[in-house]
Formats: structure tokens, sequence, C-alpha cells
């Protein structure tokens, strides 16, 4: 295998963005100005019309492709006894340097943007167990009475009704409404698919993912119903450009909380509860023992049969998965890693203390 050199030159570029982009994480204030809020809307837009129609994803398509490539290139490589080594390495980081450069316009610099509570301008500072106790407690009354709304009887499970298709239409709706109190958050040109790889994605604990070099929305259409409409809305909060995982997961709680429907308000009350009791129970034990207690009987059955889901999904490779993603997190500044998720508990608690002043 010859030197071939625009192999090099791409090589060589790897290290040079793996620089800018450590440059570009201390300039918050320029990657909200000019990518998040500059080119990066004109990018999503993009890749979400020439792909959002296509019935099936296209970024799991490519997925597929570029790991057969990838095993396909190891293989050959133990089979000629690593002859070429060093030309092919070379090829091989030429690769990367493209995925990389990719990864990061097309997406990836959303990590280095403004946090949301600014952008929401929510005067964040460290909240109290007692007003995290308050806030949960309020989420508690709601989640009983959208519960109760929608089986009138406390003790009945919730069953949603709706096609998975049917809530990403039905989502699209929610972030409409949401739209006129937060412009910002405005979602168009839909791309929100169920995922090829939804059996895979079980076994390894996720419940979709953005693929950032198509810009879809990829969902795992086997998870629970009940958690859909938000974990639909947390993957179309990514493609508007909101990478931090807590700051995606409190604008989809947003979106699915402003939504006419009740099952979408019921989940999203469900999923505000799940963060802020996992919080209060690390602080007080006790205090989160009487507020499980509040819930409506239906309610606790609905999380029980959520976890026995996942229960029988689980396996030895899965707690990997868990590691090499918390790895991915730290490396694009998010500094708790998949712990991150519930740093949302911040936004929430804001969010619901401004509401009851207004």
């Amino acid at each position: 295998m010859k030197w071939n050199k625009t192999h090099v030159i791409l090589a060589i570029l790897l290290p040079i963005q793996l620089l800018l982009v450590q440059v570009a994480a201390y300039n918050p204030a320029f990657i909200e100005r000019y990518y998040s809020n500059g080119i990066y809307p004109t990018i999503s837009s993009f890749f979400r019309i020439i792909l959002g129609w296509v019935p099936f994803s296209v970024g799991d398509l490519l997925l597929a492709i570029g790991l057969f490539i990838l095993i396909r290139f190891l293989f050959r490589l133990v089979k000629t006894r690593f002859k070429n080594f060093i030309p092919k390495i070379i090829y091989f980081t030429a690769i990367l340097s493209i995925i990389y450069f990719c990864f990061y316009l097309f997406w990836g610099l959303n990590y280095y943007r403004e946090p949301l509570a600014k952008n929401l301008k929510y005067q964040q500072k460290e909240y109290t167990t007692q007003q995290l106790q308050k806030v949960t407690e309020q989420i508690i009354e709601k989640l009983n009475y959208y519960h109760l709304k929608i089986t009138k009887n406390d003790t009945i499970l919730v069953e949603n009704p709706y096609q998975q298709k049917e809530m990403y239409t039905m989502a699209i709706a929610g972030y409409h409404q949401l739209s006129y109190d937060y412009p910002q958050l405005k979602y168009q040109y839909p791309s929100i698919k169920s995922s090829l790889m939804s059996l895979l994605q079980t076994y390894n604990g996720t419940s979709g993912y953005l693929n950032p070099l198509t810009g879809e929305a990829q969902v795992n259409d086997r998870i629970p119903k009940t958690s859909y409409p938000t974990t639909t809305c947390h993957e179309m909060a990514h493609q508007i450009g909101f990478a931090a995982e807590n700051e995606a997961n409190f604008v989809g709680f947003l979106a699915a909380n402003y939504n006419d429907d009740v099952y979408f308000k019921y989940a999203s009350y469900r999923m505000a509860f799940v963060y802020c009791f996992s919080e209060i129970r690390k602080r007080e034990n006790e205090k989160s023992k009487k507020l499980i207690k509040l819930l409506n009987k239906g309610i606790l059955k609905d999380f029980n049969a959520s976890n026995e889901f996942w229960q029988q999904y689980e396996n030895l490779f899965e707690p990997l998965v868990k590691k090499g993603y918390n790895a991915y997190l730290k490396a694009n500044k998010q500094a708790q890693g998949v712990q991150s998720y519930n740093y949302v508990v911040d936004l929430l608690i804001s969010y619901f203390e401004t509401s009851n002043k207004t």
C-alpha cells in the first residue's frame, strides 16, 4: 500500500482539530453566538429536510456500514500480518479525522455553548433540600392528577394507547405550543424515527440517541410507552442544539408538558418526579420514603413495570457501554459523566419556582 499525501494531511489534521475543539470549549459565548445560534440551525435544518422524509433511519444504516468496514479493516490487517501497517494506520486515522470534523461541525460544538439556564434567564444557585422537597411535592400532585384523569382510578396502571409514529407527530405539536413562551426552543423540519437498532439499544440500556452525522432523532421503539413522549421530546431537544443531557432532559420535559395531550403531560411529570425523587433520596432517605407514599398506587405499578422491562435485558456488556458513554460525556465538558443527567433537577427547581412567582 503506497503512501497517500491526502491521507497524511488528513491524519495530521486530527490532533490540530482536537486542539481547536479544546480552545472552543473555553469560548462558550463565541460558540453560542456564531455556532449554536449561527450556522448550526442552517446545518441542522438542511439534514432534517433532506432525510426527514425517508421512512427508515439513514443514520443507523450508515452506522452499520461503518461498523462493517471497521471489522473488515481489522480482519485484513491481521490476515496480512500487519503488512503496510503504517500506511494503513494513516489511512484509518484520516477517516477518523473526517468523522471527527463532521461530528463537531454538524452538531458536537453545541456541547460548548452557554448554559441553558442563562438562555432562559434563570438565576441559579445551590438549592436547599427544603426547596427540592417542595418542588417534588408539587410534581407528585400534578402526576397524581394526570394519572387519575387518564385512569379514573388511582390503582390502575396507565396504558398509553398511541402508536410510536403517532407520538412523533404529537411531539411536534408540543414544541409548537412551547415556542410561544420560548421562541428559542422552536422546532422545525421533523426527522424523528424509530431506530433500526432498537433491540441492541434495549440491551445496552439506552432509550434513544441523536445521530450527529444525519441529524435524525432515533428512538428505541421497544421502551415502555409511558416514557415514550419524554424520550421523543428529549431527542428532539438534541436536534435543536441542546447537546448536554441535563438540558435536553429539561427541554424534553417542557415540550411534553406544553403538549395538550394528557399522556404527554403525565409523561412529563413522571420524568420530573424520577429525577427529583432520586436527588432527594440521596440527601434525605427518610423524606423520600414519605414522598413515595404520596403517589397513586397505579403510578407505582407503572414504575415497577418499567423496572421489570429493563431487568429483562440486563447483561454483562451494559456496564461497559455505560462506562464508554460516561467517558464520552466527560470528554465533552460534562464533568459528571452519566450523572450529569441528574443536574436537570437544578433546571426543574428554577422552572417551578419561577412559575409559582408568575
